[in-house]
């Protein structure tokens, strides 16, 4: 797998993003659906906005997939990623992004795509948690109680396991939820968790 783990935004590594990606001009499906159990329109707006500009910094091209346009065709969003060299995962509600994720189809972007090295996974914060064993300790955070018109109401818990490591982002950070990470912190610790921590701007790359 080749997964580039940001606490926050491109984090501090890029060559090693571009190391990771391979190519000067991928091609990147951003997908920010973790944001839509918020109700600011302008400011989800503008975020994802600053997203592909930074995507496009990079020298790659960007694409927006909404994953709740897969909701009731979950077998094509495969297909349709298929085309991409790299996700570029944002941050938000990590159980409003994998109640998206699941209701997509995504499990078979999982198996056919990132399992097999056919495209790069990346992201921040959100996108990390999705990716480790369970998000029990990720409520202490983010609302697990969050809505999103289209969602599922019933709250997922277990994640795609795909890092063998409990991630803690924002940790120590000049961020709105950094001062939360440290009762996570003990949480995750207290239930015998490996974890890891991630200052905003450090990154974890995974090639295997």
């Amino acid at each position: 797998m080749k997964l580039y783990l940001s606490s926050y935004k491109l984090g501090d590594d890029i060559d090693g993003l571009r190391s990771l990606v391979g190519l000067l001009n991928a091609s990147v499906a951003v997908i920010s659906n973790a944001r839509d159990s918020s109700k600011d329109e302008q400011r989800k707006a503008k975020s994802l906005e600053f997203d592909m500009s930074q995507m496009n910094s990079l020298g790659y091209s960007a694409e927006h997939i909404d994953l709740r346009e897969y909701f009731a065709k979950p077998d094509q969003l495969v297909i349709d990623l298929a085309k991409f060299d790299m996700l570029w995962v944002t941050g938000g509600n990590a159980f409003i992004l994998l109640k998206a994720m699941k209701q997509s189809g995504f499990d078979q972007v999982v198996e056919k795509l990132i399992k097999t090295n056919k495209i790069v996974y990346a992201g921040f914060s959100a996108a990390l948690c999705v990716i480790g064993e369970d998000l029990d300790g990720t409520e202490l955070v983010d609302d697990v109680n969050a809505i999103a018109d289209g969602y599922n109401n019933e709250t997922i818990w277990e994640g795609y396991g795909l890092i063998d490591f409990y991630p803690i982002v924002h940790y120590k950070s000049d961020h709105p939820e950094s001062h939360l990470m440290d009762k996570e912190l003990e949480y995750v610790i207290s239930k015998g968790k490996k974890y890891k921590t991630l200052r905003d701007g450090e990154t974890i790359i995974i090639d295997s």
